[in-house]
C-alpha cells in the first residue's frame, strides 16, 4: 500500500512569552486506502499537524512529501494549486459563505481548478443529490441546519475529487444523532486511493477509524497495530 503523506522530522513552535513546540520531530506516514483518526487532548497538536498536511501552515523544520512530491514552502501558488486539486478539507465550523446558497458554495471551489463553470455546476448537483440536499440547493447557507451545513462543507471539501480528505473536528458542533450520520457519509467516501484523516475527540468515531492515532506530547502514537 502506498504512502500518500509522509512526515520526517517535523517540528512546529509558537513563539510566545517563550517558545512553545507543539509538533516534536514527527516521522509518520499515511497511507492511501486507509482512513485515520486522530485523539488527543486540547492544544495537543492535532489542529497545526492538519494545518500543516493541508499546506495552510509551514513547519518550522522537517520534511512533508506528498504523492511522493516533496514540499517547497517557498513554492506558495504551486502548493495552493496542489491543495486545490489534491486536498478536501473539512472544518468544524463549516466555513460557508453565508450569504450564498447551497450550490455556490459548492461549486465555487469547483473554480479554483478551472473556469469550467458547466462541470462545477454539474458535480455539484450530482454531490447535492448524493448528500440530501436537493431540497435545500438554492437556499442560503444562513438558512440550513447545522447538519445541513455540514453536509454542505462535505460537498465542498470533495468537489475536485480530492485524494486526501482531511477533517478538523467535523461533528464537533453537532449533536450526536446528527453527527452519526456525517461520519456515516464520510466513511462512504474511502476508496483504495483515498486517504481520510480526521481528529475527533469522541472515541466512537475514533474507534471506526482503520487507524486509530494519539497526540502526545507533539508525536503521533499510534494506539492500535494498523498503521
Amino acid at each position: 500500500m502506498n504512502n500518500i503523506i509522509e512526515l520526517k522530522n517535523i517540528v512546529k513552535n509558537y513563539n510566545s512569552k517563550k517558545k512553545i513546540k507543539v509538533l516534536n520531530k514527527i516521522n509518520f506516514s499515511f497511507k492511501a486506502g486507509k482512513i485515520y483518526s486522530l485523539m488527543g487532548p486540547s492544544g495537543s497538536g492535532k489542529s497545526t499537524l492538519l494545518n500543516l498536511l493541508s499546506l495552510i501552515d509551514t513547519p518550522n523544520s522537517g520534511s512533508l512529501k506528498i504523492s511522493n512530491y516533496s514540499i517547497n514552502y517557498s513554492s506558495q501558488s504551486y502548493n495552493d494549486n496542489l491543495r486545490a486539486k489534491k486536498i478536501g478539507i473539512i472544518y468544524q465550523d463549516n466555513n460557508l459563505l453565508s450569504d450564498f446558497t447551497t450550490i455556490e458554495n459548492i461549486y465555487f471551489a469547483r473554480l479554483s481548478i478551472d473556469e469550467n463553470k458547466n462541470k462545477a455546476l454539474t458535480d455539484a448537483k450530482k454531490l447535492i443529490r448524493n448528500l440530501g440536499l436537493s431540497n435545500r440547493e438554492n437556499h442560503l447557507a444562513s438558512e440550513l441546519s447545522g447538519g445541513e451545513m455540514q453536509r454542505v462543507a462535505i460537498a465542498r471539501a470533495l468537489i475536485n475529487s480530492p485524494e486526501i480528505i482531511l477533517a478538523d473536528e467535523p461533528t464537533g458542533s453537532l449533536d450526536n444523532s446528527t453527527a452519526k450520520e456525517v461520519f456515516k457519509y464520510l466513511y462512504k467516501l474511502k476508496s483504495k486511493n483515498r486517504l481520510i484523516i480526521y481528529a475527533t475527540h469522541n472515541r466512537l468515531f475514533a474507534n471506526m477509524a482503520d487507524c486509530k492515532l494519539e497526540m502526545i506530547d507533539g508525536i503521533i502514537k499510534p494506539l492500535n497495530a494498523s498503521k
